[in-house]
């Protein structure tokens, strides 16, 4: 089966797990409390060969499982309790659903798997509940129903994989742009148009732009939780990971680097096209944009996932476990829609009747209006 890494606690032997408050890897039990630096000896285990001796193949209880349902499947078992817990092949830390044990399979953060870097969680569990009533707040058309938070299903602490991409880029467009005036001598009507042909450069330096790299994360979900404050990444050590889900990626970065790209260039182009104003018209003819001093790394990012069941429908929150922001769609009531917009249409008509009201007061009838 395959191998876990856990951290215990050298007073006690329990397990220690990273607490966002103090950003201390902490023990439970008797509150003994460690720098994520001075447990750096144990990241020594990423080093050796994943195998060390071990094996990670099926065993023969494995085989019970069908073919198709153990493709992607790895069975790990909980070094306090000897329970199993069971994973895809991204899983990369989990906690034991029989001792609430952490666990971290070491396996996942070797060779070419191991993170450059890693945003600590700043925000604990009560905080994203926090977060969630604040995003229910003011919310007129929610349903009443909807606003229980016994309708939450699951709050997790998650490290997401991200794909960070730096880059230089230059860009150069061409554009043809019209000026026109018009004028009139009683007679005729004139129309001068004037023609230019525009030349438009900006060079434009993009650092850490993220692009999560796990296909089960809604992509609109994640990018909707930037920005991330990079200042607070430190080097990657699983020390971070105690307490907290997190998953290895699952999209390489060359699959990745393309929505990059694409928000590199959108970007630039919408700059250039901001200094064209002045003009009747403006239409781009031609566009050259290249980039340099690519660099790319791969980050854990902090990220609170909330499902809600209302209504026969699960929904996804997230919060960015570093920052705060909160997003997700909600939903809406249609009887207090129906509701508003009664509402907007009675205020709407006793505004109209005051004016006709008041215009045959003046006694001009409706045409005051």
């Amino acid at each position: 089966m395959a191998q876990l890494l856990e951290y215990k606690c050298p007073s006690c032997g329990a397990s220690l797990q990273f607490d966002s408050g103090s950003q201390q890897v902490v023990c439970p039990y008797c509150d003994s409390s460690f720098d994520p630096q001075s447990l750096i000896d144990y990241d020594a285990f990423l080093k050796q060969d994943a195998e060390n001796g071990k094996s990670d193949t099926w065993e023969k209880d494995a085989q019970k499982w069908t073919k198709d349902e153990a493709t992607g499947l790895n069975v790990y078992v909980c070094g306090a309790c000897g329970g199993e817990v069971l994973g895809d092949d991204t899983l990369a830390s989990a906690r034991c659903p029989f001792c609430d044990n952490t666990v971290i399979m070491k396996r996942q953060f070797t060779g070419d798997w191991k993170p450059d870097l890693v945003i600590p969680f700043k925000l604990d569990r009560e905080a994203a509940k926090q977060g969630f009533r604040k995003h229910l707040f003011g919310k007129k058309l929610l349903p009443k129903a909807f606003r229980s938070e016994s309708n939450i299903e699951e709050i997790k602490g998650i490290y997401v994989p991200f794909w960070l991409f730096s880059s230089d880029v230059s860009a150069s467009m061409c554009y043809n742009a019209t000026r026109s005036r018009s004028w009139t001598d009683g007679r005729f009507d004139y129309v001068e148009t004037s023609r230019y042909a525009l030349l438009r450069a900006a060079d434009a330096h993009f650092s850490r732009i993220p692009v999560d790299g796990s296909e089960k994360m809604d992509d609109a979900l994640m990018d909707s939780l930037e920005p991330f404050d990079f200042s607070e990444a430190v080097d990657f050590q699983t020390a971070y990971l105690s307490g907290y889900f997190s998953d290895r990626y699952d999209v390489n970065a060359d699959v990745s680097v393309t929505r990059a790209q694409d928000r590199f260039r959108s970007t630039v182009s919408r700059l250039v096209s901001q200094s064209t104003g002045g003009f009747s018209s403006v239409a781009a003819e031609s566009t050259s944009i290249s980039e340099r001093n690519n660099k790319r790394e791969y980050a854990l990012l902090p990220v609170w996932l909330l499902h809600v069941k209302w209504n026969g429908k699960l929904y996804t929150y997230a919060m960015n476990g570093q920052t705060g922001k909160f997003v997700g769609t909600l939903p809406i009531s249609k009887k207090r829609t129906w509701g508003f917009w009664a509402l907007y249409a009675a205020i709407f008509a006793l505004v109209l009747g005051g004016f006709v009201v008041l215009g045959h007061f003046l006694g001009c009838g409706g045409g005051c209006l």
